[in-house]
């Protein structure tokens, strides 16, 4: 299997797993960004983890190529870049387009296979990624903030970022007491930074050193709830089966949502064709997200967080 970002990856590791489940002589080799590789380690079956790291001129493609050239595939499945399956020998081919660019990417890689319904993404962890991340992340009551993206346009202010964890773990709000944990790469400081130093120290949990991806994995699914921009983190909170709010603006609506039973958005009241339009006129990149206001975001996030709650609560005991 051939994937893209991050976000991507997550998106297809239910498509992966229904493989997994129903090919059982099937092995498999998985080529993708290098910060990805690590949510494959513990996949079942796995010969091979392949990074690609992208280069000028699209050269990645090539590199991914003579990698897998020699090899007489069974079914080669890519999910960026529908060409390479048919360069390759392979007995079985299938590859993801944009001809229906209005459903889910999660629909979209389902249909490669004539699965219905979809299979939910999921994630393969190790026992000690959970032993670290219960190190990490404590036992109390944890919101997860992801408050950058790897694009500026997507990303919330961090101020807001600060001020809605303020309100939700006030007095008498729904995650009253409970720690903050702020995601993010060490790039990624202009952003975590501010909404790091607003949270009390004896209440803030950081997680910004870049540990490899199965970590951070493990360390989300300790929380209650997670809010962030749109990214491979929100995806990978939404496959934990964490209560997971994605934020969104000028990326286009449906085809990344979070996918779970207990995810939500919260779109800017502008849409994303006039963000961009206002992007290519010369708006400042970091202000597209600013129409989302930090009442609309809290609103959404109690919301989620009571849908969930009552959800667990109805739950027969084991």
């Amino acid at each position: 299997m051939c994937a893209g970002q991050i976000g991507d990856c997550v998106l297809a590791t239910g498509v992966l797993g229904h493989l997994v489940e129903t090919r059982p002589e099937a092995h498999f080799t998985i080529a993708a960004v290098p910060s990805a590789l690590p949510l494959f380690r513990y996949m079942p079956r796995l010969d091979a983890l392949i990074p690609m790291q992208k280069r000028k001129h699209h050269l990645h493609w090539l590199d991914l190529y003579r990698a897998m050239v020699p090899i007489r595939w069974d079914l080669v499945v890519c999910l960026r870049g529908p060409i390479l399956p048919w360069l390759l020998r392979a007995r079985e081919r299938r590859a993801t387009t944009k001809s229906s660019p209005n459903d889910h990417y999660v629909v979209r890689l389902a249909r490669l296979f004539g699965i219905d319904p979809p299979p939910a993404p999921r994630l393969w962890l190790s026992v000690q990624d959970f032993r670290e991340a219960e190190l990490i992340m404590g036992n109390g009551p944890v919101l997860a903030l992801a408050p950058a993206a790897n694009w500026p346009a997507k990303q919330w202010p961090a101020e807001r970022f600060a001020e809605v964890a303020r309100r939700l773990t006030a007095p008498g709000a729904v995650l009253a007491g409970a720690r903050v944990a702020v995601f993010g790469l060490p790039t990624q400081q202009r952003q975590t930074a501010p909404v790091l130093a607003a949270i009390p120290p004896d209440r803030r949990i950081e997680i910004t050193d870049g540990r490899d991806l199965a970590q951070v994995a493990a360390c989300v699914s300790r929380a209650r709830l997670f809010i962030g921009n749109d990214s491979g983190l929100m995806h990978m909170a939404a496959a934990a089966r964490v209560p997971t709010l994605g934020l969104f603006g000028p990326t286009p609506p449906v085809t990344h949502d979070p996918w779970g039973e207990f995810t939500a958005v919260a779109r800017t009241p502008i849409s994303h064709q006039e963000l961009l339009r206002r992007l290519r006129a010369g708006a400042p990149i970091d202000q597209l997200m600013n129409s989302l206001t930090v009442d609309q975001a809290e609103r959404t996030a109690v919301g989620l967080f009571q849908r969930s709650a009552s959800a667990h609560a109805a739950d027969p005991p084991p």
